[in-house]
């Protein structure tokens, strides 16, 4: 999965249903993520913020496997509506956040031109959403009044969280996939893809 893959222009239409389909599984794991974050809010201390990192996969997981512009914000959005309609709790403000936690994935992406898919990227494009979701958070007053300490620890909470779930454990779920050779199909294989593997 250590890079240098070179993407032909332009999404074809079978990476946009692949996106799709990524999406609709993220989307549906999204609306059961919602109660298991509520069941870990009563540890205190912003404990929460550790698993917050699920809602920003869909965008890193769908680049590693599909690798070409769009295809992040395509994945964050598409789950983010699936998650909506499902009744999140959150209501239509989901759709804002998909929104812009692909976008922090896709810059990320984008700075290394779309051509490395190795785990320090992918952690940095996992940071880039939690970046904008906390840029969210404080727009909607969510976390403006919390004091200096409080204020650490959410933030530094999330970014870990974020890190190790939409980072850490969507690259090596990726590559897994690739190991078993269910991505050949979508793009073709290069030797350094190979190599990545051992």
């Amino acid at each position: 999965m250590n890079t240098a893959v070179k993407a032909s222009k332009g999404l074809k239409l079978t990476d946009i249903l692949v996106t799709i389909v990524i999406a609709v599984v993220f989307g549906l794991v999204y609306k059961i993520w919602g109660p298991a974050y509520d069941l870990v809010k009563p540890l205190g201390l912003n404990a929460e913020q550790l698993v917050y990192g699920m809602w920003f996969m869909a965008g890193t997981f769908a680049y590693l496997i599909i690798r070409k512009p769009g295809v992040a914000i395509l994945a964050e959005v598409a789950a983010a509506t699936v998650s909506a309609f499902l009744g999140s709790e959150w209501g239509m403000s989901t759709l804002y956040y998909g929104l812009l936690q692909g976008l922090g994935a896709e810059l990320f992406f984008a700075v290394f031109l779309y051509r490395n898919a190795n785990l320090w990227v992918t952690s940095l494009a996992a940071a880039g959403s939690a970046i904008v979701s906390l840029i969210l958070d404080f727009s909607y007053g969510y976390i403006d009044q919390l004091s200096t300490w409080n204020y650490v620890l959410y933030v530094g909470f999330r970014m870990i969280g974020s890190i190790v779930i939409a980072g850490v454990f969507a690259f090596y779920l990726a590559k897994a996939l690739e190991v078993t050779g269910v991505t050949r199909t979508l793009r073709p294989a290069t030797e350094q893809d190979y190599k990545g593997l051992d």
